[in-house]
């Protein structure tokens, strides 16, 4: 397996297109410079230089709409680590950068193997803001997707119970995700362990904020919404206050994924999908692949209620019930917590 981030995947099948820029999610990946170069685009030619004084930085990884991600190395230990430096136009927003700092601060509170924590939050003297997690050696869930089109359901939920595990750890924490989808979610692999991966959960409170368009504004308090748009919940989307059962609204539109290849709710955009989300029913997974058990099917329309009342009360319920639609109870004793 190559290093996150490195893999360039040859589609085998058309999967849902993104609307959405967010940052490439590969929390996997190196390093940062400390003086930068001019030029246009100076973020993209670090490798080689010294972050802050304490990382080495090493080939780029990856690029979204928030930052770019590169392999270091941290000096003082040599440690390998990944290194996301966010472009110039985000720190300069007051509110924004306390919000990185606030939900910074609290993410490095993680510690599970299913999630991936913040090491740190820096500032270089010129005020290029960069944030340092583990280096982690895998795929991105969306491209090991893309690469091999939906799974069987004894894949995919031994998958799914991981993430629910890292979840539940990060709900306990008071920690909820926001932007949870295939981009987030890392693929390490694994030897020996019950299952050919680990699979990590990234980027927790690093959910972009970004304007919604004319129609979806009027959906919201604020005409900003903060997140992904084809995995946020309906109460996401009307920017109300938000739970651990946010998360689990998303995690049932990335498992559905992972299952079909399709979105539960489609559209032709980013808002046609969040506007079903508000007004109608997702698809059914037996209506797309009638060979799935009913209960998961069951377990994944349950995820996805609208009223958040009505979805699984905790991530831990959640697992519990993906493991009885499946098995009788190996799983969840192959990936406890």
């Amino acid at each position: 397996m190559e290093e996150a981030g490195q893999m360039a995947a040859t589609p085998a099948r058309p999967y849902p297109a993104r609307f959405s820029d967010g940052a490439d999610p590969r929390t996997a990946p190196p390093a940062t410079g400390e003086h930068v170069a001019s030029g246009p685009d100076p973020l993209t030619t670090l490798a080689g230089q010294t972050l802050d004084r304490r990382y080495r930085v090493g080939k780029r990884l990856g690029e979204g709409g928030m930052s770019y991600v590169y392999r270091a190395e941290e000096i003082e230990t040599g440690r390998h680590v990944a290194v996301k430096i966010l472009l110039p136009r985000l720190s300069r927003d007051p509110s924004s950068v306390e919000r990185l700092r606030r939900e910074a601060t609290i993410a490095t509170k993680l510690d599970h193997p299913n999630v991936c924590p913040i090491l740190r939050l820096g500032e270089t003297a010129d005020r290029l803001i960069y944030l340092v997690m583990p280096f982690l050696e895998g795929e991105p869930l969306s491209e090991h997707e893309t690469r091999r089109g939906p799974f069987p359901a004894g894949e995919a939920v031994p998958l799914l119970l991981q993430i629910c595990h890292g979840l539940q750890h990060a709900h306990e924490l008071q920690i909820i995700h926001r932007d949870l989808k295939p981009e987030n979610v890392m693929l390490v692999p694994l030897d020996g362990e019950g299952s050919e991966y680990r699979a990590v959960v990234m980027d927790f409170g690093l959910a972009k904020e970004r304007r919604a368009g004319a129609e979806v504004a009027k959906l919201t308090a604020t005409g900003i919404v903060l997140g992904t748009p084809e995995f946020m919940s309906p109460e996401q989307i009307r920017g109300k206050p938000l739970d651990g059962r946010s998360d689990v609204y998303a995690l049932g539109v990335l498992a559905f994924e992972l299952l079909t290849g399709q979105l539960p709710f489609p559209g032709k955009s980013a808002q046609e999908t969040m506007i079903a989300r508000l007004r109608g029913a997702p698809a059914k997974l037996r209506d797309v692949r009638p060979e799935l058990p009913a209960k998961l099917e069951a377990v994944l329309l349950k995820a996805l209620a609208i009223d958040p009342a009505e979805r699984f009360a905790s991530m831990d319920e959640m697992a519990h019930a993906l493991d009885a639609a499946v098995s009788t109870g190996m799983l969840s004793r192959l990936f406890r917590r």
